[in-house]
């Protein structure tokens, strides 16, 4: 289990997490005091649970960050087949299981959904090692974001370089366009992308200041019925009707996004400076909203904005495989505070609300509290 608290990026340690929320003591025991009337009655299963889930299969992890300057300016990613608990509570319309993705796993890491963000510097290259050898079908990646040489765009019907079964090849990926960035496979991409096989790839500009707190969010649409198929299930998909029916932060649904360590709180303090780095992996555009914090979009597809364009604002759209990096000062009356995709069909789960696309902004200061504790309670963290 990863040491990890909150949102991939400004890392919060458990040991702080336990501390500032009291979770080992009293507000854990009022945090059982859930309040059925307001979410309880309302409870429904999830039309899109899996019929069958092949238990031998490993369960996902939270995405990590991989400091690839760190290692030299080398990772390998390998591809796993991997079972994804987006929500694996049975309150607010869970369970949430897809029975099979296919996941990245950096290096000797957990293989994860979405795969690991690949963090390097403005200038540097990276040597990205795809590990295809127990896989048994053909997987490339593809990096946005990045002017490289024709051979490594990742594109195997134009390139002419597919990694097969069996195989490993090295991608060069130079460093040359600071920003936020995503990667994915390009194998039968309507496809692979769908069943996982995606993550972040960060450029940080050089003489990057880092904010008081900054986190990555990933955001994802599903349509369960591929996976459920995939899994050997009794489902039936094609990419021509897609219907999704899963929607994630970081590969989990509410109530999990605030799960502190397998989902992505966005945990600050007061007078912090936020920075938001959103990424969209799925094939919906997503108006992201946050309660009582206004923001500015400083960076969008790893072009800074310029200040005098800055503006703000509490809602953001991100299209299909866009970049957006917003930024807020934690100024708001300590507490807890949703973020959430304004498609209001895509915060639930199942026929469920809420659920889905929803994560939170919470406060060091509110974390010893009843109300936080109860939300810990639906999120399934036993302390």
């Amino acid at each position: 289990m990863t040491d990890r608290i909150g949102a991939p990026g400004t890392d919060m340690s458990r040991r702080d997490f336990v501390k500032a929320s009291g979770l080992a003591g009293t507000a854990a025991v009022a945090g059982c005091q859930a309040p059925a009337a307001t979410v309880e009655q309302e409870q429904t299963e999830v039309d899109s649970a899996p019929k069958q889930v092949d238990n031998s299969l490993p369960t996902t992890s939270p995405p990590e960050v991989v400091n690839v300057d760190e290692q030299g300016g080398e990772v390998t990613i390998s591809t796993v087949n991997a079972r994804h608990q987006a929500h694996p509570g049975e309150k607010m319309g869970g369970p949430v299981e897809l029975p099979k993705v296919w996941a990245f796993q950096a290096d000797d890491r957990e293989p994860s959904v979405p795969g690991p963000i690949l963090r390097t510097t403005e200038g540097e290259d990276m040597q990205v090692t795809l590990d295809n050898t127990d896989a048994d079908m053909p997987h490339t990646l593809h990096f946005h974001g990045a002017r490289k040489t024709w051979e490594n765009d990742g594109v195997p019907t134009t390139t002419g370089i597919t990694v097969n079964p069996g195989e490993k090849h090295t991608y060069e990926i130079p460093a040359n366009v600071p920003g936020t960035h995503f990667y994915h496979c390009h194998f039968q991409t309507q496809r692979h992308v769908d069943m996982g096989m995606y993550g972040i790839f960060r450029v940080d500009p050089e003489g990057y200041e880092p904010a008081d707190t900054e986190v990555f969010m990933t955001l994802k649409d599903w349509d369960s019925r591929l996976n459920r198929m995939m899994a050997g299930g009794d489902a039936t998909y094609s990419p021509r009707n897609r219907n999704p029916d899963v929607f994630t932060i970081n590969g989990k649904s509410a109530p999990r996004t605030l799960h502190p360590e397998d989902g992505s709180p966005i945990i600050v303090s007061q007078g912090d400076t936020v920075r938001v780095h959103m990424v969209n992996a799925g094939y919906m555009n997503h108006p992201m909203h946050t309660h009582n914090h206004r923001f500015k979009v400083v960076e969008k597809d790893g072009g800074a904005i310029p200040e005098a364009a800055q503006h703000e604002e509490d809602i953001c759209d991100v299209a299909p495989a866009e970049r957006k990096t917003i930024e807020f000062e934690a100024d708001a009356d300590p507490g807890i505070y949703l973020m959430h995709c304004h498609k209001v069909n895509h915060a639930m789960n199942g026929t469920t609300y809420p659920g889905g696309m929803v994560g939170g902004i919470v406060y060091e200061e509110a974390m010893d509290t009843d109300v936080f504790g109860q939300l810990m309670d639906y999120a399934g963290y036993e302390g």
